[in-house]
This record gives structure tokens, C-alpha cells and sequence, in this order.
């Protein structure tokens, strides 16, 4: 007997087969290490900075996709379980404002296009307009915001540095 795929499943592995997701790919900006429904790790590269990753990883929460934002943790990739908080991203404004390991135990970022963290943050919604999460942009929306953090003049590395 064959089982049912979910339709929210259905949904993520056809965004994650998309041309604009597959460019993505092919560019460098991020890359699918696997998926284990309802999650999807993703590592999303960085540039050189010190001792810092060249990468980092990210689990995506996916379920309910597209109606329902994602949420996505800072990932060991190698370690196979979250990232510790002296190893997630800094940097000034922009980076540090997002990468909180200290906000909801470290259980996502704190960005508007999060599941998690845009509860209780209704002023996002006028004052960010742009970073919410987008159903029609899909996890692209929320890639691309992470890959930008990385790629600006914020970004400086490790908390542990």
C-alpha cells in the first residue's frame, strides 16, 4: 500500500525543485543537505571571517507550508543537533538583531518572516513589510534574507571568536 503524501510535503520538495530555487543553488547561495520531513537542513554559506564557518546551517520546521511561515534554527551540521550559541553569526545592527541564541532558547531567528517570531510582533507587519513571510516566495523568501545577513558589511564572524 502506498502511502499519502502530505500536501504541505508536496509543496516544499516542488519549491525545493524550482528553477529559482535550484539558481540558488548553482549560485551559492544555499544548499538542501537533506530532508526529513517536516524538516529541511540547509546550509547557507558565509564569507571568510576568522575562525567562522564557511557555511551555516539551518533547520527548517516546514509544516503547513507554504500557508504556514517556516521557522529555522541555527544547525550542527556535523554534530547533528543545534547550533551552540558561541557558534551562531555576529555582528553589528543588522546580523546581531537577528542571531539571538538568547530568544526562545535559541529555537529560531528573530526575523520577521519566522513562524515563531512574528507572534506578538504585529508592528512587523507595517514596519516590514518586505520580511514577512511571503506563500507565493515560499523558504526562497526566508533563504534569501539569511544569505544577505551574511553578505553585507554586518557580518562578522562567530559569537565564540
Amino acid at each position: 500500500m502506498n502511502a499519502v503524501i502530505p500536501p504541505d510535503r508536496i509543496l516544499l520538495e516542488r519549491d525545493l525543485a524550482a528553477p529559482e530555487f535550484r539558481c540558488g543553488e548553482f549560485e551559492d547561495r544555499w544548499k538542501v543537505v537533506v530532508l526529513s520531513w517536516p524538516h529541511v537542513l540547509i546550509a547557507v554559506p558565509a564569507p571568510p571571517c576568522g575562525t567562522a564557518p564557511t557555511s551555516y546551517g539551518f533547520r527548517f520546521e516546514c509544516s503547513g507550508y507554504r500557508q504556514t511561515p517556516v521557522t529555522a534554527q541555527p544547525w550542527n551540521i556535523a554534530a547533528g543537533k543545534p547550533l551552540d550559541a558561541d557558534g551562531w553569526p555576529t555582528g553589528s545592527s543588522q546580523v546581531v538583531a537577528v542571531f539571538r541564541p538568547d530568544w526562545r532558547n535559541g529555537e529560531c531567528l528573530y526575523i520577521p518572516c519566522d513562524r515563531f517570531s512574528i507572534e506578538g510582533h504585529d508592528n512587523w507587519r507595517t514596519e516590514h513589510p518586505s520580511r514577512l513571510w511571503n506563500p507565493e516566495r515560499g523558504i526562497i523568501g526566508y533563504l534569501e534574507q539569511i544569505y544577505d545577513l551574511f553578505h553585507q558589511s554586518d557580518y562578522s564572524g562567530i559569537r565564540g571568536a
